[in-house]
């Protein structure tokens, strides 16, 4: 017996086939320095034709090629985890299981519908876990009745949901993605009630949000819409703090007399004049506010869109915090994200598999992996800001049998308080204590200072995602949330905390090379468009940048790009993904790069420089009929007046004369060797004619309302036009 209870409750094992990616990337990484030395070799001498475009194009390739050898430490060391949950239910009593506090994070009433917020909260009360263990917070930084009216709906409703899932062991816990599954039978007419239900409570929180106010009637049966009396706007107001399911009360019950978990709305207090720190700031209030109310000691923070997919993923955290030798150092574990309304061929690389099944494993092999803002529970302890100490020993059971017992509505005003927006004035919140504040991704920065600390973190991904949430379904959402976290990314490289200078000897080299990884995405964006650029200007003009075939350089070229292509390739396939699926992922890549990384970098000098703040903006989650249903399609849809898609027509367009400018000589010039002379060159310049195919359409053939607006058409065409003719005369 004392030996079952010494056994591990998790299990750490390296992946298969690392001997084998370690030489073929050695072979690689020899393909790639004899393409450096070919260019150091060749540059012309000062003065001649071309000098300075082959050193640009060395300076790409020097990049391309130092980013590829960064990328290893993401695929070195890779390991994956298993738990051992059978274990964890034997050893320990439900007295002695932690609390856990669960945050659900909010902003916008208008882009992420109280409906959709209110199925997570339903999601993550109805875990298959003892619910007096359980909390759940919804902060919402909108300020909104209406989502507050739906949470009050969601607390009525909750006493029928939660008994139903425990009875008829539900997957998922979301109302809305559950019975959408089709795969809800019919337990003896109890479903087709329980749906019902549910079907009256979405009508009446749908018909609300479509109104934009409250009823009156609706407003007079809960005193908790009082606290709108004073409120001016979502900028402007005091704390707004609710317990609407207190889970102490004995008489807080289900249907069938069970307990429920404790349910609680907050708006945090914000004024004009006090920065709000965005959901770095939300995150800290509820972390204040929870301590007060039920102080769990396990922390699950969740964006409002990213439901729970699995009733069980409580345990398998609690199996890495809870082992008693190799969990003491651990201070959050990390589920990837996953989405419920990926095309199957992810139109817009959304999906992030590869990072998902590849990536984040080889960071977990050198200390942990990233903190990505949703699916992390944390120790409350070192979110807190409890040092790290090899010999500290958590300890699970609270005592609170000494608590003086209030009425809600005395901890209600005893808490709004710590949720006021001049609480943290001359404190170590936002530093020291809780998420750290002025960074784009406040949920990266934090997790790095974490591990600075001396705490690790884990990585698992189980074969039943843990979350599911929802990808943008346009291209201009994709590439504006691209641009947001390639943005904070390179905001955390230049600052003080920096994983290359801060974080040296704090933390593997590894991790350290994995974090840099991340952090320099949007520089991509100067190599990807001189090579997206010059070269097909030079193959218009005849002039080759590459050796020709008959040259063994060449064989150097085609050695680095089949075979990075077809490991990519054979990557994402093993990771769940499709052949289209890869070439869409492609054709995201350079748009990226091309325009998310590239504003990103732009933005970040000039923040650095002090001309423009720190700006958060949010990905809606809603959208139009015709443009669901081009999603549901896989439609690229061009249909938003951006700059963003100004510069990806232009480079469509210039591309796409550069080759028809080039095949136009071929047929007129039989002497014209192409082949022998220019085959790289005319290589990628094919390729990226090929892969904007889909943009073409919209430039041209489209008529619907996702194709390209006709003003942007105009400019690109003479954009590229004016490049090409330009160069064409000055050369």
């Amino acid at each position: 017996m004392e030996s079952e209870k010494s056994m591990p409750l998790f299990e750490t094992k390296k992946a298969r086939g690392r001997v084998l990616h370690r030489l073929f990337a050695g072979t690689l990484f020899m393909g790639v320095c004899f393409i450096w030395a070919y260019r150091f070799g060749n540059i012309p001498r000062e003065g001649e034709d071309g000098r300075w475009v082959w050193i640009g194009l060395l300076g790409a390739e020097l990049w391309f090629g130092l980013y590829w050898v960064l990328t290893q430490a993401l695929r070195w060391n890779q390991v994956y985890r298993c738990t051992f949950k059978d274990r964890l239910y034997h050893r320990y009593a439900e007295e002695d299981l932690p609390g856990i506090d669960i945050f659900v994070c909010t902003a916008d009433s208008t882009v992420e519908p109280p409906i959709m917020v209110i199925n997570t909260v339903f999601s993550v009360m109805a875990y298959d876990y003892p619910a007096k263990k359980l909390s759940v917070y919804l902060s919402d930084d909108g300020g909104s009745n209406l989502t507050f009216y739906a949470l009050l709906e969601a607390s009525n409703f909750a006493r029928y949901w939660i008994p139903y899932c425990k009875k008829f062991k539900v997957e998922p816990r979301s109302p809305a993605a559950y019975f959408a599954s089709g795969s809800n039978p019919n337990h003896y007419g109890e479903t087709t009630v329980i749906k019902k239900l549910y079907q009256e409570m979405e009508d009446r929180i749908v018909t609300a949000t479509k109104l934009g106010r409250i009823l009156e009637e609706a407003r007079l049966k809960h005193r908790g819409f009082s606290q709108w009396d004073s409120y001016s706007s979502r900028h402007d107001h005091d704390t707004i703090l609710q317990i609407l399911i207190d889970g102490k009360d004995p008489n807080a019950t289900d249907i069938d007399g069970g307990a429920l978990p404790t349910l609680v709305y907050l708006a945090r207090e914000k004024r004009p004049q006090h920065p709000h720190n965005f959901k770095a700031g939300a995150m800290n209030a509820l972390i204040r506010v929870s301590s007060n109310i039920s102080n769990g000691q396990i922390i699950l923070n969740l964006d409002c869109d990213m439901y729970s997919n699995n009733s069980l993923c409580i345990w398998d955290a609690l199996c890495f915090f809870m082992d008693k030798e190799n969990g003491h150092d651990i201070a959050f574990v990390q589920f990837p994200q996953g989405f419920e309304n990926m095309t199957k061929n992810d139109i817009y690389g959304s999906s992030f598999i590869v990072i998902s099944n590849v990536e984040f494993h080889g960071v977990d092999g050198f200390g942990g992996p990233l903190y990505i803002g949703s699916g992390c529970f944390h120790r409350r302890d070192v979110l807190c800001g409890r040092k790290f100490t090899k010999d500290f020993k958590f300890q699970w059971k609270k005592d609170d049998d000494n608590k003086i017992q209030k009425t809600m509505q005395e901890l209600e005003e005893e808490t709004k308080p710590l949720a006021s927006c001049t609480y943290e004035q001359n404190t170590e919140w936002g530093n020291e204590i809780g998420l750290k504040y002025g960074c784009l991704v406040e949920d990266v920065i934090t997790g790095l200072l974490t591990q600075c600390k001396g705490w690790k973190s884990v990585y698992l991904n189980p074969e039943r995602k843990a979350f599911l949430g929802v990808a943008p379904i346009t291209l201009s959402q994709t590439l504006v949330q691209q641009k947001r976290w390639s943005e904070g990314h390179l905001q955390i490289l230049l600052s003080k905390y920096s994983p290359a200078w801060y974080a040296h000897a704090k933390i593997s080299l590894g991790l350290q090379l994995g974090y840099i990884c991340y952090n320099i995405w949007s520089v991509n964006c100067l190599a990807t468009l001189y090579y997206s650029i010059i070269p097909s200007l030079y193959l218009l003009k005849g002039i080759s940048l590459y050796p020709q075939v008959s040259d063994p350089w060449f064989w150097s070229f085609a050695y680095v790009i089949s075979a990075k292509y077809i490991y990519c390739l054979v990557e994402f396939l093993c990771s769940g993904g499709t052949i289209l699926g890869w070439w869409n992922e492609q054709r995201i890549w350079l748009y990226k790069r091309t325009t998310s990384y590239l504003f990103a970098l732009i933005d970040t000098i000039l923040k650095t420089l002090k001309f423009t703040n720190v700006t958060f903006s949010i990905t809606a989650k809603v959208a139009d009929e015709d443009v669901s249903q081009r999603y549901e399609k896989e439609i690229m849809d061009f249909g938003a007046s951006s700059p963003m898609f100004t510069i990806l027509a232009t480079l469509a367009m210039l591309n796409l004369f550069c080759f028809a400018g080039v095949v136009k000589k071929v047929i007129m010039d039989e002497n014209f060797r192409l082949y022998e002379e220019m085959f790289l060159q005319l290589l990628l310049c094919g390729a990226l004619v090929l892969i904007n195919l889909p943009l073409y359409q919209g430039l041209f053939l489209r008529k619907d309302k996702g194709k390209v607006p006709s003003s942007i058409t105009i400019k690109s065409f003479l954009l590229a036009l004016l490049a090409c003719t330009s160069f064409t005369f000055l050369y």
